[in-house]
C-alpha cells in the first residue's frame, strides 16, 4: 500500500477500528495525521507502521504503558535494547499468572461440574456453590 490513507483504509490494512485508531490519537499513541481540505484525516505509511506496532503489541498482550515505552524505545534505533527485554519478560510472567489463575478457575470449575448428577434445581450443586 502506497500513499496516502483514509481512517477506513488505515483500519482495514490492520485490522484496527476507526474509533479505536481516533483513540489511540488522543492518547498521543499515534501522531495525529494531516487533513485534507475538507477536514478528513488523511495517514502516512508512518502511521501504517505505528498502528501495525501497537496492533501486534495488544496482541501480545502489553499493556498501554509498556507499548508506549516500546514505541518509545523503538523511536531511538540507536539505544541499547534491554528495557525491551525487560517488558517482554514482564510479559510473560503476566501470562504465566494468569495461565495460573486459569488452570485454578478451571479445576474449579470442573469440581462443580463433576459434583453436579443432575436432578432438579434445587438439588443442583454448581447452583448451590454459585449462589454461597
Amino acid at each position: 500500500m502506497s500513499g496516502a490513507l483514509s481512517i477506513g483504509e488505515l483500519g482495514r490494512a490492520t485490522g484496527v477500528k476507526p474509533t479505536t485508531i481516533r483513540w489511540y490519537e488522543a492518547e498521543g499513541l499515534l501522531p495525529a495525521p494531516a487533513r485534507s481540505e475538507g477536514g478528513h484525516r488523511v495517514y502516512a505509511q508512518a502511521h501504517l507502521h505505528r498502528l501495525s506496532f501497537i496492533r501486534h503489541a495488544r496482541d501480545l498482550g502489553f499493556p498501554m504503558p509498556a507499548i508506549r515505552a516500546l514505541l518509545d524505545l523503538a523511536a531511538e534505533p540507536e539505544r541499547d535494547c534491554t528495557a525491551a527485554h525487560a517488558a517482554a519478560t514482564t510479559q510473560i510472567a503476566a501470562i504465566d499468572d494468569k495461565l495460573r489463575q486459569l488452570t485454578a478457575l478451571r479445576a474449579e470449575l470442573s469440581r462443580l461440574a463433576h459434583a453436579c448428577q443432575g436432578g432438579t434445581v434445587a438439588e443442583c450443586r454448581i447452583l448451590e456453590t454459585l449462589a454461597s
